[in-house]
């Protein structure tokens, strides 16, 4: 199970190691997005320091339908205690958890400021 917790704005958070090249490794705290469709997007800074590897660029539909490009890196998350290797979107943002991720999943949330988070894998 992945533990979290809601935050003051009502921002269901879930704390993340993503992990990098030669082991790098950094804790981020993620909004999970169920708008958003891929794996997990991180600013450019945490992309660097755990030197990703790039991949590319793709295209996105933003929530107010405007189309952009993102760069695209491989990376990894400890994801219910294991390694798993993901793709992770450029974004200067605060880092989201996508639909993709959540996949085979399910989530419970319970929406109040400081209330709890839950992702439970699905049999």
């Amino acid at each position: 199970m992945i533990a979290g917790t809601v935050n003051a704005n009502l921002e269901a958070t879930v704390p993340l190691v993503v992990v990098g090249t030669r082991s790098r490794r950094q804790q981020v705290e993620a909004v999970i997005d169920t708008g958003f469709t891929g794996y997990l997007t991180l600013p450019p800074s945490i992309i660097a320091t755990l030197q990703l590897t790039w991949l590319g660029r793709e295209q996105g539909i933003l929530a107010d339908g405007s189309v952009d490009n993102f760069d695209v890196y491989r990376g990894a998350v400890i994801w219910d205690g294991q390694p798993r290797a993901i793709e992770v979107e450029a974004v200067n943002a605060e880092p989201l958890v996508g639909m993709t991720l959540l996949e085979r999943h399910s989530l419970r949330i319970d929406v109040v400021s400081g209330g709890t988070v839950s992702i439970n894998s699905l049999p």
